[in-house]
């Protein structure tokens, strides 16, 4: 586990062609990043069935939601940063409001962005997509539960925001892995601290695990790939074997995944925790990697939350 690395958005255009053969109802619609998306290779195959409108953000919700509303299952996408960033009031009330059957599929979320800086590192998404009523969230940990998640929403009515990563990520599902809508995935039992995770932060999750198993620890890691709805009894089971929690998540700690678990917590099980994520800042030109470490979203920052949690009394 975690040895061989692959890219969400190649998955997602392999996801694409099969959905696109399977049903002639499936459409692409782009915006220009069609080539780095992946989801331009369904034009090869499907070219009566995509759509690239261009540099022009609002424009492609708004034609997607006219193809959902002529009955087609419609999928659209650039980088996070420009949908939702540039789109939330066509994204409201173009797709949500009407429930229409439009599924935005992002990539490039977070600071993982890396050299392009601040102005294309989006660490809002999660907060502003959860927030909006209707819309449902999927954080895909790796390339074969992205595959797994774009076929199964396909099927599934309503509009869904799929937020992908930028670069190749470690492999943390089995080939033949099925995504099951709003379940949570335990990877891994544990009884001392549970660290709930989503994205590129799941496989950083189990090197932590393993780390403090090393040093006599033992943490549950949870895969918490389905943000809105959440998965409250998985949550909650967690916390209740825990009794400390940790999550992670490349966005920030303000009304992301770390915030919908404390929402939980807070109604169901009220439960020490921290949340590691990026802390209420914007990020700015760097390597991948050494953002990651700056910003405080590598397994060492994991491991070292729950160690603070285990010396909190209860």
């Amino acid at each position: 586990m975690l040895s061989k690395t692959a890219a969400m958005r190649d998955a997602y255009g392999d996801a694409l062609l099969e959905l696109g053969a399977a049903s002639r109802d499936v459409v692409v619609v782009g915006a220009d990043t069609t080539g780095s998306l992946k989801s331009g290779v369904f034009a090869t195959k499907f070219p009566e069935r995509f759509f690239n409108v261009g540099i022009a953000e609002n424009n492609l919700v708004s034609i997607a939601a006219g193809m959902a509303l002529a009955g087609k299952v419609a999928f659209a996408g650039t980088y996070a940063i420009f949908v939702p960033g540039k789109s939330v009031d066509q994204i409201r009330n173009n797709i949500a409001y009407p429930n229409l059957n439009v599924k935005l599929v992002c990539s490039h979320g977070g600071i993982s962005v890396g050299p392009d800086g601040a102005s294309h590192q989006q660490v809002e998404d999660i907060a502003i997509m959860r927030s909006m009523p209707k819309m449902k969230v999927i954080v895909p940990a790796d390339a074969v539960s992205t595959k797994s998640a774009v076929k199964a929403i396909a099927a599934i009515p309503g509009p869904f925001y799929v937020r992908l990563t930028r670069a190749s990520t470690p492999v943390v599902y089995d080939a033949g892995f099925q995504y099951e809508f709003g379940k949570a995935n335990l990877l891994k039992e544990g009884s001392d601290v549970g660290i709930i995770a989503c994205g590129l932060m799941v496989p950083e999750a189990l090197k932590a695990a393993e780390s403090l198993k090393a040093r006599g620890v033992s943490a549950a890691v949870l895969d918490l790939h389905t943000i809105k709805p959440i998965d409250v009894d998985a949550v909650v089971k967690v916390a209740k074997q825990c009794g400390r929690i940790v999550t992670a998540e490349e966005h920030n700690i303000l009304g992301g995944m770390g915030s919908a678990v404390a929402e939980v917590l807070g109604e169901q099980r009220p439960t020490l925790m921290k949340r590691v994520g990026v802390k209420d800042t914007f990020g700015e030109s760097g390597e991948a990697g050494e953002l990651m470490r700056k910003y405080g979203l590598t397994a060492a920052d994991i491991e070292q939350a729950a160690s603070n949690l285990l010396t909190t009394s209860s």
